[in-house]
């Protein structure tokens, strides 16, 4: 039997948080969670019903500058 090697994020895990600054203003940006989580009702289920390692080595979050108002798509690298 081979080894299962499960990669997750850390983020999303708790196992990290936040550091990431606007680009624009250099504000502390505010995660929002999973981009998936936004998409529709039934993205929040889409990475986990994908075949393992088709969800790729990243997860993307939602990120919120309370500053301008805007929001970023960030790469969070998965561990």
């Amino acid at each position: 039997m081979g080894v299962i090697k499960i990669r997750i994020c850390p983020l999303c895990n708790g196992l990290t948080e936040i550091t990431y600054k606007c680009p624009r203003c250099n504000v502390p940006l505010k995660d929002n969670g999973r981009i998936e989580d936004f998409l529709d009702d039934y993205s929040p289920y889409l990475q986990q019903d994908l075949p393992n390692g088709y969800a790729g080595s990243t997860c993307t979050h939602l990120l919120y500058c309370p500053h301008c108002r805007e929001d970023h798509r960030w790469e969070i690298p998965l561990v």
